[in-house]
């Protein structure tokens, strides 16, 4: 008498079926159709789901005009007191 436990994981896979087995046109359209039946159980998939968000800047457009004089204001003055 053999013990199960004895016997290693892939030689019991492969116990019953020593070799693998084709699959038919019909068992292949039945695969499909409980594949579709179990997908649209689950719901749709998160990329066919999923939403462009609108990005915003994380501060105003009047901060950043702020910004952009306080950097190159100093440029834009120095050129005109020397045209003027």
């Amino acid at each position: 008498m053999v013990l199960i436990s004895s016997i290693p994981f892939c030689q019991l896979q492969t116990a019953n079926f020593p070799f693998p087995q084709a699959q038919t046109p019909q068992q292949r359209k039945a695969n499909e159709r409980y594949a579709r039946q179990e997908a649209a159980k689950r719901g749709k998939p998160e990329s066919a789901v999923k939403h462009k968000q609108k990005w915003d800047p994380p501060i105003s457009k009047l901060w950043i005009g702020v910004l952009i004089f306080v950097l190159c204001g100093g440029i834009i003055f120095e050129l005109l007191r020397l045209f003027f």
